[in-house]
């Protein structure tokens, strides 16, 4: 089999809330999303789909997704597509870094072979290890008030794990954490994730003014070494997403203890193909993984059901439902979201048929 064309289309997706913030005043209001079709000579397409957090999040932008896709492509076709060990050391060789432009072609690709071999990817990846999965509601920051009166309305909808969006200064956070706190039940859990909004000092602060809260602390300064110096000044449970970018930073964090879950996010570390690697490695180690990916609509939420399906369920600290946030579905049959869990599809790949009409005509094409 052999890689015949790729292309890529540009969707916009608005959020049903309007807005979405996080730390240090960023926000978006409409998402850019990439989603790169791969055909073959066995007449067996492959889908995938990036879409980084706007351009202020990671080092990584909407555009530089379709500019990496423009130089990758041709360097891909009459490629095996489920070579997928011999493809991903194909685009590193021509494209250093970028992994958010890569992952749409390696998930692509485990598409492929899922409809090949008639698996869904997430038997390729290891067995369906728990029924559904568990997912989480990111809550955009706002006023403390504000953020306590909507976890209701996500409980509402099935939500038991909750991710307040704070990094603004210690003062509204310390609120913003302590109101959201007094809203919670019985096994539900708080998350309070900074993105690296906060200095030392202001970590600090927080940490030492909830340390009598059940919440978890993560990503709350910039560097790793700065989330370090945070993690020894807590009891506090600790979880690093932004830093934890491959396996050479997963296996330094695991030597300093730096934390007790991580954030998966699988455009970050270039597909699923790294992300598996990631997570089996975090299986070996004892570390809980939340399931995600930068931002995305139906196809990224299929291939985070997949990853995290195929994770046993003790080590999947949460999930993300993607497409429940946005507006416009791309893929109609891909997973939804049922009393706060959601499952991948059991359909051979990632289970996901796009609709055409969404996705336009294609802004690249090679092949």
């Amino acid at each position: 089999m052999k890689i015949t064309a790729i292309r890529a289309y540009q969707v916009d997706l608005p959020l049903k809330e309007g807005r979405y913030s996080w730390s240090n005043g960023n926000f978006v209001e409409v998402f850019d999303s990439t989603v790169v079709e791969i055909e073959t000579d066995a007449g067996i397409t492959g889908w995938g789909e990036s879409c980084p957090l706007g351009s202020a999040y990671l080092p990584a932008y909407a555009a530089g997704v379709r500019a990496g896709l423009a130089e990758l492509a041709p360097q891909l076709i009459g490629m095996d597509p489920r070579a997928l060990d011999v493809l991903n050391r194909r685009m590193d060789a021509v494209l250093r870094g970028h992994p958010y432009a890569k992952a749409p072609i390696d998930v692509a690709c485990w598409d492929i072979l899922g409809k090949a071999t008639g698996q869904p990817v997430c038997t390729l990846l290891g067995g369906r290890a728990q029924a559904d999965v568990t997912l989480y509601r990111a809550i955009s920051q706002i006023e403390p008030q504000a953020m306590a009166a909507n976890l209701a309305g996500y409980r509402d909808a099935g939500y038991t794990r909750f991710q307040l969006k704070v990094g603004a200064d210690a003062d509204s956070d310390i609120a913003r954490i302590r109101l959201c706190a007094e809203q919670m039940r019985p096994g539900e859990v708080l998350v309070a994730d900074a993105n690296t909004g906060w200095t030392m000092h202001e970590a600090a602060r927080v940490v030492q003014a909830v340390r009598d809260l059940d919440v978890f602390i993560e990503q709350p300064c910039p560097s790793y070494e700065e989330c370090l110096v945070t993690r020894r000044r807590t009891a506090l449970p600790f979880v690093l997403d932004e830093v934890i970018t491959d396996i050479g930073m997963l296996l330094r964090a695991l030597g300093d203890g730096a934390m007790d879950v991580i954030n998966l996010k699988i455009s970050k570390v270039g597909g699923l193909s790294k992300a598996r690697q990631i997570r089996d490695l975090c299986l070996s180690a004892g570390i809980p993984m939340t399931i995600e990916d930068t931002w995305g609509g139906d196809i990224v939420t299929a291939a985070i059901a997949h990853l995290a399906q195929s994770t046993p369920a003790d080590f999947v600290f949460s999930a993300t439902d993607f497409n429940s946030y946005g507006t416009v579905t791309i893929a109609p049959d891909a997973p939804q979201r049922v009393n706060g869990r959601m499952q991948a599809a059991d359909r051979p790949g990632l289970g996901v048929t796009p609709d055409r009409a969404a996705l336009g005509d294609p802004v690249l094409e090679v092949g």
